[in-house]
C-alpha cells in the first residue's frame, strides 16, 4: 500500500510542478510580448523621426535651391533689363537724331 500511496504522492508532484512550468511559461511568455511590442513601438517611432528630419533635410535643400535660382534669375534679368534700357536710350537719341533731320 505504501507503494500506491507513494506513486500517488509522486504523479501529484509532477501534476504540480507541471502545472506551476506551464504558469512559468505563460508569464514568461506574455512578458516577451510585451517586451516585443514596446520594442518594435520604439523602433517604429525612430523611423518615423528619421524620416521626418530627413524630409526636413530635403525640404531645407529644395527651398535653398529654389531661392538660389530665383536669386540667380533675378540678377540675369536685371542685366538684360539694363542693356535693353542703354540700347533703348540710345536709339532715342539716334531717333531724334532722325527726327531733326527729316524736319530740317
Amino acid at each position: 500500500m505504501t507503494t500506491m500511496s507513494e506513486a500517488i504522492t509522486t504523479i501529484k508532484k509532477a501534476e504540480s510542478d507541471a502545472n506551476k512550468l506551464i504558469e512559468d511559461t505563460e508569464a514568461k511568455s506574455s512578458e516577451m510580448v510585451q517586451e516585443a511590442k514596446s520594442k518594435s513601438k520604439e523602433t517604429i517611432e525612430k523611423a518615423k523621426e528619421a524620416a521626418n528630419s530627413d524630409a526636413e533635410k530635403i525640404t531645407f535643400e529644395a527651398e535653398t535651391n529654389a531661392k538660389k535660382e530665383a536669386y540667380q534669375i533675378n540678377n540675369q534679368t536685371t542685366e538684360k533689363v539694363e542693356i535693353t534700357k542703354t540700347k533703348a536710350t540710345g536709339m532715342v537719341d539716334e531717333a531724334a537724331e532722325v527726327i531733326a533731320k527729316s524736319i530740317l
